[in-house]
C-alpha cells in the first residue's frame, strides 16, 4: 500500500494513519458511481473500503465519474494521489482519526471523454450504477413530483444521442449505456441513488425510465422491467474540507492530501434488498439491508434533515455561522427539540429497532460536535429543493391531521427572511439557491404584499393558501422583522 507523506513521497505507510491492506491492483470495477464529493467519499466509498479491507468484495471497487465542469479539480487531485484520500473522523473533543480509503480505483471525467464512461457502465463488469447528484439535482417536477423533460441538460443529451454523438450530463450517459448493455445482451444494472430524498430510488426510476422512453420506448420498457432502483436512507454530516483541515493532517500526522473529507463519527446507510446484478455483501460491514426503507427514510428526513433547515437560517439571522454554535444554544436547543416531538415525529411511521427519543437525544449531541465545524452556509445551500423535500412535507400531514405547525412557519419565515440577502446587522447573505433570484424577489415583496413568498406554487404548491399555515408564517415573519430571530425563537422554544 502506497501513501503519501507531507514530502509528497510515496511511502508504505504513515503511523498512526490506517491504510488499505488489500492489492489495490486487483480490485475489480464493479460500481460507477456519479458525484464524488465529500459525502460519497465519506459514506459509499468508506464503506466499500472497508469490505475490501475485510477480504471481502474483490470485484466492487468503485470508478468515480465527475459530470460537471468544476468536477476538473477532483480528477486532478485524485489523479495526483492515485484515486487514494484520507477520510477524518472529527471528535467533539477534538479528537481527529485519519484513515486512507482506497476503494476508488479510476475517475473519469465526462466533459473529457464521454464515450469513455459510457463504455464503463456498459461494460460487463459493472453490477452498480449509485449517484450523488444533490437533491435538486433530479429532473423532477417539483409540482408534481413526476419527471421532467424540460429539466435543464435533458433535451440536450436526448438531442445527441438521436445524432449519434455522446451525450454529457448523468441521465445520458447512463441511458447511453443502457441501451448498449441491452443491445450487445450484456443484461441490466442497478442504480442506486444516494442522494436526501423521500423515495430516492423511485425518483431516480421515473427520471432515468422517461428519459430511456424518450430516447427509445422499447429501451424504457426494457429499463422498467430491468434495471432495479432501490430505495435507501443515508447518514453522514459531512462539511466542506477546509485549509484547516489539510494543514491538521500535514502537522499532525505528516500526511499531505490535496482534497481530504471529514465527517462526523456517526454513519448509518439502510438499503433496499433490490439488486439487478448482485450485490456487495454491505451488511459484513454495518449497513442495514432490509425490505422496507421508508420508515427510516422518514425518520431521517423529518428529523435530521428538516431540523438542518430548522436551525440554518433562524441561526443565521441570529448571528451563528456553525452548526454547533446553534445547537450549543440551550433557547435554540429547545426549539429543535420541540419541533422534532411536537410537529415531526407523530408524522412517521414505527421505525423498527429504533428508540426515536435516543434518536433525537443523538441527533442534538451531533449537532452539537465543534469538531465536525459545519458550517450554516453549507446547509443552508439550496433552499427550495431543501425545504420542499424536508420540511413542507411534514407540514402538509401536520396541516391534515389537525396538529400544530407554529415551529415550521417560523422556520420557513426564517428562510424568507434570510431570503431577502441581509442579515439582522444589514451585512449581505450570498443566496446559493437555484431559485434565488426568483425567492429573492418574492421576498422583499412580502414585506408590501403579505402572501408573495408562499405564493411560489413550485415550492410551496397550495400551502400559501391554507390559512392557518399562512398565519402563523406571517405571524412568525413579522415578529422576526420586528424583534428578530433569537426573541422569536424563544416564544417557540
Amino acid at each position: 500500500m502506497r501513501s503519501l507523506n507531507e514530502t509528497g513521497i510515496w511511502t508504505d505507510g504513515i503511523e498512526g494513519v490506517e491504510v488499505p491492506g488489500y492489492d489495490r491492483a486487483t480490485v475489480g470495477r464493479g460500481i460507477v458511481h456519479i458525484g464524488v464529493g465529500g459525502f460519497h467519499r465519506a459514506h459509499l466509498a468508506m464503506y466499500v473500503d472497508a469490505l475490501l479491507a475485510s477480504g471481502g468484495a474483490p470485484g466492487w471497487g468503485i470508478c468515480g465519474v465527475g459530470v460537471l465542469a468544476a468536477d476538473d479539480r477532483m480528477r486532478d487531485v485524485l489523479a495526483a494521489q492515485d484515486g487514494l484520500y484520507t477520510l477524518v473522523l472529527k471528535e467533539a473533543d477534538g479528537t481527529l482519526t485519519p484513515r486512507v480509503v482506497g476503494s476508488l480505483v479510476d475517475y473519469l471525467y465526462a466533459p473529457d471523454d464521454p464515450e469513455a464512461v459510457i463504455e464503463r457502465i456498459a461494460h460487463p463488469d459493472t453490477r452498480i450504477v449509485s449517484l450523488t447528484i444533490t437533491e435538486g439535482g433530479y429532473a423532477i417536477d417539483q409540482k408534481t413530483g413526476e419527471f421532467d423533460p424540460d429539466f435543464p441538460g435533458i433535451r440536450a443529451d436526448l438531442d445527441a444521442m438521436a445524432a449519434g454523438s455522446a451525450p454529457t450530463g448523468a441521465f445520458g450517459l447512463v441511458v447511453e449505456a443502457l441501451a448498449r448493455r441491452r443491445e450487445r445482451g450484456t443484461g441490466p444494472l442497478t442504480v442506486m441513488s444516494c442522494d436526501n430524498m423521500q423515495g430516492n430510488g423511485d425518483v431516480a426510476r421515473r427520471v432515468f425510465t422517461g428519459v430511456a422512453q424518450l430516447r427509445d420506448a422499447e429501451l424504457g420498457a426494457w429499463v422498467a422491467e430491468s434495471v432495479t432502483f432501490p430505495n435507501s436512507m443515508v447518514d453522514r454530516i459531512t462539511p466542506a474540507t477546509a485549509d484547516t483541515d489539510r494543514e491538521a493532517l500535514a502537522g499532525r500526522f505528516g500526511l499531505r492530501d490535496g482534497w481530504p473529507v471529514v465527517c462526523e463519527p456517526f454513519t448509518q446507510w439502510v438499503l433496499e434488498d433490490h439488486f439487478a446484478a448482485g450485490r456487495p455483501e454491505f451488511e459484513r460491514v454495518g449497513v442495514q439491508v432490509v425490505e422496507d426503507v421508508v420508515p427510516y427514510e422518514f425518520m431521517k428526513l423529518r428529523l435530521l434533515n428538516a431540523t438542518h433547515q430548522a436551525l440554518g437560517y433562524l441561526g443565521y439571522l441570529a448571528g451563528h455561522r456553525y452548526v454547533h454554535e446553534v445547537a450549543q444554544d440551550p433557547t435554540f436547543a429547545a426549539f429543535l427539540r420541540g419541533y422534532m416531538d411536537d410537529e415531526a415525529t407523530p408524522t412517521l411511521r414505527p421505525v423498527p429497532g429504533i428508540d426515536l427519543d435516543a434518536y433525537k437525544d443523538t441527533l442534538l449531541e451531533r449537532f452539537a460536535n465543534p469538531g465536525v465545524a459545519d458550517t450554516l452556509m453549507r446547509i443552508n445551500y439550496g433552499s427550495s429543493d431543501r425545504i420542499s423535500i424536508f420540511l413542507l412535507p411534514v407540514v402538509r400531514e401536520q396541516l391534515a391531521a389537525g396538529g400544530p405547525v407554529e415551529r415550521a412557519a417560523a422556520v420557513v419565515a426564517g428562510w424568507c427572511r434570510y431570503a431577502e440577502g441581509a442579515d439582522e446587522q444589514a451585512r449581505e447573505i450570498p443566496q446559493q439557491d437555484r431559485l434565488a433570484e426568483e425567492m429573492t424577489a418574492l421576498a422583499r415583496a412580502e414585506r408590501d404584499t403579505p402572501g408573495s413568498f408562499l405564493s411560489h406554487r413550485g415550492v410551496f404548491g397550495d400551502l400559501g393558501s391554507d390559512e392557518r399555515f399562512a398565519g402563523a408564517f406571517r405571524s412568525a415573519l413579522e415578529s422576526l422583522w420586528s424583534r428578530g430571530a433569537a426573541a422569536t425563537v424563544a416564544d417557540l422554544a
